[in-house]
């Protein structure tokens, strides 16, 4: 039947052109679009270090992500569609981090960049991420400088940087220890630690730190330590990840072997404390995941269960579950979406998510620009390498 027939040509307001553009609404057109393929995979790319000084940091992340979609996809996906992750070596090298974004982008079946590592490499990613609306969800940074709050269609799980400092700092003020060094990595990853430390000091009123930096492919570790040793100090904040910071941390401890060393969540592989060996017994680090190998929490459980079955080589390590709750979070966010959501749609259900609990670890996303956990503990390191309260 001819459905333009059946207007009257004198009825009011209502024209053949009008009733073209209504036919959208009808039940045939609905049925038509209700008829498109649903999404056979959900396809995700991550550009991170695999190789290279901090290849230990970017294998332990992307292995606990690995193992929780390969537990996902078990079990039948998201609501059938299983998650297909696709990675990419960058070395920690910010020009192959880009290329990598950038060819994961242009596959127009990639739904969402996930869990891509480092602070240089997001700060160069983020104007391509901004300009093509892809979501990019965990970024594994803590740096605010690389936390815009004008992209919505970034989210942010870890604490910053300055949230992990302001808490060491915290904890040496509270046990009367106020003369602090600080060692960081010479690019935009430790100078954010360092300026997050500097205005935690500030505001207890702190005597100014003595620094040094260190390069990120360790050239000058053992020159770094040896200035910063002949230093007065009562502890030494660190601010480096990988290869230079165990570097780092063995020309310290032979020159200064009594001082008490304080560090962040990045150095906290089992990688990084096996090559450290007894130089990394009673090392505090600040941890922005609880205990991997504890079993109160479920979603420690369910973790250790599938690292089990992914058969890794690597130890279970606070990054490895890092990468683990990274990956639900976002299976629970695509989930809320739908298999076929759009990204537009994907992005405004993860903001309307309220208070999520991923089995004893809290999410709220409440803000571009801000991160969705807000938990922050203190470890040291004991013999063996293994992590003690």
């Amino acid at each position: 039947m001819n459905l333009l027939a059946r207007v009257p040509a004198h009825a009011p307001g209502l024209t053949r052109r009008t009733c073209v553009l209504g036919l959208a609404s009808t039940p045939f057109a609905l049925s038509a679009l209700a008829n498109t393929p649903p999404r056979t995979s959900i396809r995700i790319g991550q550009t991170t270090a695999l190789s290279g000084p901090l290849g230990d940091l970017g294998l332990a992340m992307h292995n606990g992500a690995k193992a929780c979609f390969n537990q996902v996809n078990a079990r039948g996906g998201v609501q059938g569609a299983p998650i297909e992750l696709v990675v990419k070596d960058d070395g920690y090298d910010t020009t192959r981090a880009l290329n990598n974004a950038l060819e994961l982008m242009a596959d127009p079946n990639m739904f969402a960049l996930f869990n891509c590592m480092g602070t240089p490499m997001t700060a160069a990613i983020l104007p391509k991420v901004k300009a093509s609306g892809i979501p990019l969800f965990a970024p594994f940074t803590g740096a605010l400088s690389v936390r815009p709050r004008d992209m919505r269609n970034v989210f942010y799980i870890r604490p910053s940087y300055p949230d992990e400092a302001e808490r060491l700092v915290q904890h040496l003020d509270t046990i009367g220890t106020r003369r602090i060094a600080v060692a960081y990595q010479n690019n935009t990853f430790g100078k954010e630690i360092f300026d997050g430390v500097r205005v935690a000091m500030e505001r207890r009123n702190m005597p100014a730190a003595n620094t040094v930096t260190v390069e990120t492919n360790s050239s000058d570790a053992v020159e770094a330590a040896t200035s910063i040793a002949a230093l007065p100090s009562e502890a030494l904040l660190i601010g480096i990840a990988g290869k230079p910071a165990v570097d780092f941390i063995r020309a310290f401890r032979k020159l200064r072997k009594g001082t008490a060393l304080y560090t962040l969540s990045i150095l906290g592989t089992a990688q990084t404390l096996k090559e450290l060996g007894e130089d990394g017994v009673g090392i505090a680090i600040s941890q922005v995941v609880p205990m991997p190998n504890a079993s109160t929490a479920a979603v420690v459980r369910e973790f250790q269960a599938a690292w089990k079955a992914l058969g890794a080589s690597q130890e279970p390590s606070h990054l490895a579950l890092e990468g683990f709750i990274n990956a639900k979070a976002f299976v629970l966010a695509m989930q809320r979406a739908g298999r076929n959501a759009s990204r537009e749609a994907f992005i405004e259900s993860t903001w309307k998510l309220d208070q999520q609990d991923l089995g004893g670890f809290d999410l709220r996303f409440t803000a571009p620009g801000a991160h969705a956990s807000r938990f922050i503990e203190l470890t040291m390191v004991g013999r063996g390498g293994r992590f003690i309260r």
